[in-house]
């Protein structure tokens, strides 16, 4: 009987030991190899100047085509190939506002069913948002 209990306890001390007792040390992180951060930079100064008072700013088209400019860089230079292709398309010939006209309801360019005529046709039935908003 003492040997059976010997055998249960090494066995119990064995299984909750768990492998670590076959296995070498496994390889832990060490906390004090962290490689540190650059330190933050001040951006630099660029030397903006506030509006005068009394001179004229910018219209609002001319600051959104700026802003615009500024974000994509303006047009971009076409290459030959894309010119002749543009050319033989006849871009020139073109009618001016033809993108306004395609989704008007009386141009029948494809067939755009009777639901899709019957909403384009619609009364436009959009209230006033402040006096719909209840308390006011």
């Amino acid at each position: 009987m003492r040997k059976a209990l010997t055998v249960l306890v090494l066995a119990a001390a064995t299984t909750t030991a768990g492998c670590s007792l076959f296995k070498s040390h496994a390889a832990t992180p060490d906390e004090f190899a962290v490689a540190r951060n650059a330190p933050l930079i001040i951006p630099p100064d660029f030397n903006l100047a506030p509006p005068v008072a009394g001179t004229a700013g910018l219209s609002p088209g001319e600051a959104q085509q700026q802003a615009i400019d500024t974000l994509f860089g303006g047009p971009a230079p076409r290459s030959p190939g894309e010119t002749s292709l543009l050319d033989e398309a006849g871009r020139n010939s073109a009618q001016l506002g033809i993108r306004s006209q395609v989704w008007d309801p009386d141009t029948r360019i494809v067939d755009k069913g009777p639901e899709t005529v019957k909403i384009l046709t619609a009364a436009n039935t959009q209230t006033n948002v402040a006096s719909a908003q209840p308390g006011q």
